[in-house]
């Protein structure tokens, strides 16, 4: 795995890679937003993952984790979650948080349990998604998980 912080010049490239995956979009550009991409050799997106952090730094949302269907191999979507799951918790979170409507099983595997989506809401109020989530009347249909986090 050669996991880099997006830059700038990555936006686009990472942007068009999430929107293949249907995963959100909002607040790529903002750099409280950390993600972190794959390239394979010709310099395609093949991987993504990242977080936002609470206010308190308490809590981590976890978010943009997809695999290019050519690259979903031999646990590389575990690798590259646990890639942002670790740190997360080396930046101080105690708690990681997500929303999943469709791999809840994948989640569930890497400890993450169902949670109520009001307390993720509450827990990270300023982050992106949530704020984009509760603005657009798609909070009530999404699907929140959680897990502690072990520094």
């Amino acid at each position: 795995m050669r996991t880099q912080v997006v830059t700038a010049e990555d936006r686009a490239a990472l942007t068009q890679f999430l929107q293949e995956a249907d995963l959100t979009l909002s607040g790529l550009d903002d750099p409280g937003v950390l993600v972190w991409i794959d390239r394979d050799e010709s310099g395609a997106v093949i991987g993504s993952t990242g977080f936002e952090l609470s206010t308190d730094r308490d809590h981590a949302l976890i978010r943009s984790v997809a695999v290019h269907p050519d690259a979903r191999r031999g646990g590389y979507g575990t690798v590259l979650a646990q890639f942002a799951l670790d740190e997360a918790a080396r930046q101080g979170a105690h708690s990681a948080w997500l929303f999943s409507r469709r791999s809840g099983p994948f989640w569930q595997r890497l400890g993450f349990h169902p949670a109520d989506r009001d307390a993720l809401a509450a827990a990270l109020p300023h982050t992106h998604q949530v704020r984009l989530f509760t603005q657009t009347g798609q909070l009530h249909r999404e699907v929140a998980w959680s897990r502690p986090l072990s520094r």
